[in-house]
């Protein structure tokens, strides 16, 4: 075997290896989390892009905390049919198409039609609090799906 076969494949514990980093990203999340945006919303947000990102453990994690905040079981079943479905509000659809668009880069994304879609429904406080919640998420998403 060659020293790059048997190069050390086990994944980088983030906490261990910059420590400072989880309580700066958990900071962030709880400024985040204090603009005021609905429980419930920032719930299936969160496991949306979880499902879309294949973070197998942030989804476990998502469907308790929802489902602890009152989330039903049925909404939950159809989050991955949002757009198909009328278990959800064309404020939570069209946060949820502001979800996929953000974890999904696409350069052919007409973002601003997507933001006109949110401003029908968010303050611009509010589409903030969004993008900034879709940001962290996937980040999270991105540090846990890095150890698989």
């Amino acid at each position: 075997m060659t020293a790059a076969t048997t190069a050390n494949t086990a994944p980088v514990r983030i906490d261990l290896a910059i420590p400072d980093v989880y309580p700066a990203l958990l900071k962030v999340s709880e400024t985040i989390g204090a603009q005021g945006l609905d429980k419930k919303l920032h719930h299936l947000i969160h496991l949306r892009a979880s499902q879309i990102n294949g973070c197998a453990f942030c989804v476990k994690m998502h469907l308790r905390e929802a489902r602890e905040d009152g989330e039903t079981q049925d909404r939950l079943d159809r989050l991955v049919v949002w757009a198909h479905v009328n278990d959800f509000t064309e404020a939570e659809k069209a946060a949820f198409a502001w979800t996929e668009a953000l974890t999904t880069l696409d350069h052919k994304t007409d973002y601003a039609s997507l933001r006109g879609r949110l401003r029908q429904s968010f303050s611009d406080k509010e589409i903030g609090a969004l993008t900034a919640t879709i940001g962290m998420i996937n980040l999270w998403n991105r540090i846990q799906v890095s150890a698989h």
